[in-house]
């Protein structure tokens, strides 16, 4: 094994779906300049994700389209001619 491979500056950061709103507390070396007060009453970093375990299709089971800045809306627009 390589020496010094992996980083030391581990903290506590939490981890928020914005699909959902579901949130989760784990350790990170990932940068964030907005806190978070969490249920144990302490500040933490908050990383903002898009899709998590919790609103993943594989997941859930449930086939559910995740649309970020309108790309879903753009693909049927471009592609509603060629079907018709």
């Amino acid at each position: 094994m390589k020496k010094d491979l992996h980083p030391k500056n581990y903290r506590f950061v939490v981890f928020k779906d914005m699909s959902n709103g579901y949130s989760f507390l784990s350790r990170s070396t990932a940068e964030s300049k907005e806190m978070v007060k969490w249920e144990d009453g302490n500040e933490y970093p908050v990383i903002k994700l898009e899709i998590s375990n919790t609103s993943h299709p594989f997941y859930t089971g449930k086939n559910v389209l995740v649309d970020t800045a309108g790309r879903i809306d753009k693909f049927k627009k471009r592609y509603e001619k060629k079907t018709s």
